[in-house]
């Protein structure tokens, strides 16, 4: 027989264990906006060094397009070298031709959240990025709100939104690209917009421009595509993973050059 528990005791236990983590989060040091490819394999790794990393993703589930391939079919492809990410991560696959693997959408979707989440990285879903946090010139966090808010009629509800902050932000959101969205429509940035399908110019190029578009702004993954005019790439997933893997050496390595100029400073006193 099962343990004998209230349904206050439950509803106590959710709300317990949610605000105790939201709390802690409220000041990170990587804030991913997006769960989906890139923005999974940026938080795993990130948070695999020790990085206090929190995705925030506007759906109730997390992987975006990499729960399916393309056309509601399930296989992901990836083209060679990403077999030794996927290797890495214990994601099955196999080679459907040269140079060109397939894995089945659900299992490797699942292994690459799981995966985050074993490293620490922590996931605050049904949230909608809203705006960022902008202080001396730099995007020092993000707006929030529930994202059901949004999906109501403005004239029917009122809901503040609320900030959490963080030392580097990361602008995952795939096409959409909202978060350097956010800086455009304050024209802070210029973006230009994804252009057709061309697998073989577009991952790699997208892994090229992966990087800081503005102090405290990274973006990776499709974003990348938006805001440079890159080619779109379709339903082929080694990009996104290489494109998340680069931020977050690249995120790590901003926060540690800020931790020795504050030890240099403190010296210097």
């Amino acid at each position: 027989m099962f343990a004998k528990v209230s349904e206050a005791q439950i509803t106590r236990a959710i709300s317990k264990e949610f605000y105790s983590f939201f709390d802690q989060y409220i000041e990170s040091e990587v804030i991913i906006v997006g769960g989906g490819p890139s923005g999974l394999m940026a938080a795993r790794d990130l948070a695999a060094q020790g990085i206090k990393t929190l995705i925030v993703e506007s759906n109730n589930y997390i992987g975006g397009g990499f729960w399916i391939g393309g056309y509601f079919m399930n296989p992901l492809t990836f083209r060679a070298p990403a077999q030794g990410i996927l290797d890495e991560l214990g994601i099955p696959y196999r080679q459907a031709e040269k140079d060109l693997f397939v894995a089945n959408g659900p299992h490797a979707c699942s292994k690459l959240i799981a995966a985050c989440c074993d490293a620490g990285a922590k996931i605050l879903n049904l949230t909608k990025f809203d705006d960022v946090v902008y202080r001396h010139n730099k995007v020092e966090g993000v707006v929030i709100n529930w994202a059901p808010v949004s999906a109501l009629p403005r004239q029917i509800t009122c809901v503040d939104p609320v900030a959490l902050e963080a030392k580097v932000v990361i602008d995952a959101t795939g096409h959409d690209a909202w978060v350097a969205k956010a800086l455009e429509k304050r024209g802070i940035l210029k973006l230009s917009t994804f252009g057709p399908m061309d697998v073989n110019s577009s991952e790699d190029l997208v892994v090229e421009k992966t990087g800081q578009i503005h102090p405290g702004l990274f973006a990776c993954g499709m974003a990348v595509s938006t805001i440079y005019g890159i080619p779109r790439m379709g339903p082929t997933f080694a990009g996104m993973l290489y494109s998340g893997r680069k931020v977050a050496q690249q995120a790590k390595a901003l926060l540690s050059s800020e931790v020795t100029t504050s030890l240099l400073s403190e010296v210097a006193v």
